[in-house]
């Protein structure tokens, strides 16, 4: 594999062996709790319902939107945490008006119980401020000198758009070593895709880069075909998306693809995530706007209220 390729969707991690259904449902369910999942400032009304249906401590990251401030962000993440969730903002790089703003918002942050942030660089060509990168940021010492405690930092199993997979290595590695300096605990969120194997494989090649980061694995909760095949393009969602365009009417074939997270999360769990050993620890829900019907269906999978699809089917039973 060169430097530049994401990992190959044949390198899958080894399984742990077939199982019964029963055994299926339970390691889905283990797997689904401790899930993180995703909102906008935009769902801010939504928060007192949102404390109806996810489950007390759930990690809830807050989007930094093209329309939202680094304001707007903070002030949603600080009802998020006061809900009784852990709050993860996210911290944009290239959206980053100033230091002293980012010293700032970060402060305000830690003094009102937030304790963690997810880093990404971002999308704008030209930044905001003086911030291109993730890597920028820590290096600022904004972090360590507000007192955060976690920081999630993103990982791209199919590749990203724009920067070589060994600069994506490289940048995992300094992040692990921050940790490793700070104190600062470091965990992996992962962008959604459509082929399991695909992150099974970039699992083994974690390990084998040396990086022994916990990762979220990023799956698109309940989402309509169009509007997901929309997000994955903006996202610039690698080989499973070309595969998913080039096989629209073949889909429901096509073993390795998964365009409903109850397809993504039987891939995962028989390719062995959430076992001991495995860094794919968790999934990460993206709810696209639909952050109702996402932590509705979250909800039920970590409650098991679920039953397992019959003569291979791809989606959950749902109880009534």
């Amino acid at each position: 594999m060169s430097a530049n390729e994401p990992a190959r969707q044949n390198e899958t991690a080894t399984h742990p062996g077939p199982m019964n259904p029963a055994e299926f449902k339970k390691r889905l369910v283990e797997f689904a709790r401790g899930a993180s999942t995703e909102i906008s400032t935009m769902d801010e009304q939504l928060l007192p319902t949102l404390a109806t249906k996810i489950p007390a401590g759930t990690q809830v990251y807050v989007a930094h939107t093209p329309k939202a401030t680094l304001e707007d962000v903070v002030r949603v993440a600080i009802k998020v945490q006061q809900l009784g969730f852990r709050a993860s903002p996210h911290i944009v790089a290239r959206r980053q008006v100033s230091e002293h703003g980012l010293r700032a918002g970060l402060k305000e942050l830690v003094e009102n119980g937030v304790e963690q942030c997810l880093l990404v660089a971002g999308d704008l060509e030209k930044p905001l401020g003086k911030f291109m990168s993730t890597l920028e940021i820590i290096d600022s010492g904004a972090l360590t000198d507000a007192g955060i405690k976690r920081i999630g930092v993103a990982g791209h199993p199919e590749g990203h758009k724009q920067v070589g997979m060994q600069t994506l290595w490289d940048a995992l590695k300094y992040k692990q070593e921050f940790g490793q300096k700070s104190g600062i605990k470091v965990h992996i969120a992962t962008q959604f895709g459509f082929d399991p194997n695909a992150i099974l494989a970039w699992s083994q090649q974690l390990v084998k880069h040396g990086i022994n980061l916990p990762a979220y694995v990023g799956v698109a909760g309940p989402t309509p075909l169009p509007k997901l095949i929309k997000f994955a393009m903006a996202c610039g969602v690698g080989a499973s998306l070309g595969s998913l365009m080039k096989n629209m009417t073949a889909m429901s074939k096509l073993a390795r693809l998964a365009t409903t997270p109850d397809a993504m999360l039987m891939g995962l769990v028989q390719g062995g995530a959430g076992t001991p050993g495995n860094p794919l620890v968790h999934p990460h829900f993206y709810a696209f706007g639909g952050t109702v019907a996402t932590s509705n269906w979250m909800r039920a999978v970590v409650d098991g209220n679920f039953e397992m699809p019959a003569d291979g089917g791809d989606k959950f039973v749902m109880d009534a």
